[in-house]
């Protein structure tokens, strides 16, 4: 009975996968100034990877609050269904019709929330029709593993499994030319990794948008409170 139990405590143990953390620190050439948050890190398994199950039952947001998004950079596995709550008093109308995921969820008031499921890899670039400033951007990946910079410039990926992998960075104003640049292979190990400063070239300025007709927006009018009907 001994050596039997110890038989089935040493198969447990050699099937329990090691996951740790990987970092990096974001620096931006010639612009020590430059803003390194919202810089998106993920990691694509080169080799074959465990299936890992994820325990996160809460739902990715996109928050619309102070007419603007909330985060400004979300990153989601294929498959995941965000939610778009409106925490403003007043009407907002969501659209992506650019890239990535193409969608339009209308007008919508206070208080109510609107969903959609990224089912395919891409960057999908977020407006508000009625507001001009609102911005946001998300990308869905094919993988569990990601991060993104936050004001100091941090990068933070959780429970990775050691192997190999294909580093990805985005950073909403550099051209595909720079982000395939900067896409290279790591390898992770059974300690923590820590990848150093991913030195990427300075940033520009982001253009202006067209609304959902393509048209530009008009001047700016007072919102109006308007909620939902209990």
């Amino acid at each position: 009975m001994k050596s039997g139990a110890h038989l089935v405590l040493l198969l447990c143990c050699g099937s329990a996968v090691a996951q740790v953390t990987v970092t990096a620190n974001v620096g931006f050439a010639g612009k020590t100034n430059a803003n390194p948050a919202n810089v998106a890190v993920w990691l694509v398994p080169l080799t074959p990877a465990p299936t890992m199950t994820s325990t996160n039952s809460v739902r990715p947001r996109l928050v619309q609050k102070n007419k603007s998004f909330e985060p400004h950079i979300l990153i989601v596995p294929v498959g995941t269904e965000v939610e778009f709550p409106n925490h403003d008093p007043f009407f907002h109308n969501v659209f992506s019709l650019f890239e990535g995921k193409r969608f339009d969820l209308g007008l919508y008031e206070a208080g109510t929330t609107r969903n959609v499921l990224f089912d395919k890899p891409g960057i999908s670039y977020i407006f508000c029709n009625i507001h001009a400033e609102m911005s946001a951007v998300i990308i869905a990946v094919n993988t569990r593993y990601y991060g993104v910079s936050d004001r100091q410039g941090r990068v933070t990926i959780a429970d990775v499994p050691p192997g190999k992998y294909a580093l990805h960075v985005w950073y909403e104003t550099a051209s595909p030319e720079t982000l395939n640049a900067l896409t290279h292979e790591i390898v992770v190990g059974s300690q923590p990794t820590v990848l150093g400063t991913l030195h990427l070239p300075a940033p520009g300025s982001v253009p202006p948008h067209k609304n959902l007709y393509g048209h530009d927006y008009p001047p700016p009018t007072p919102d109006q409170p308007v909620y939902a009907k209990p």
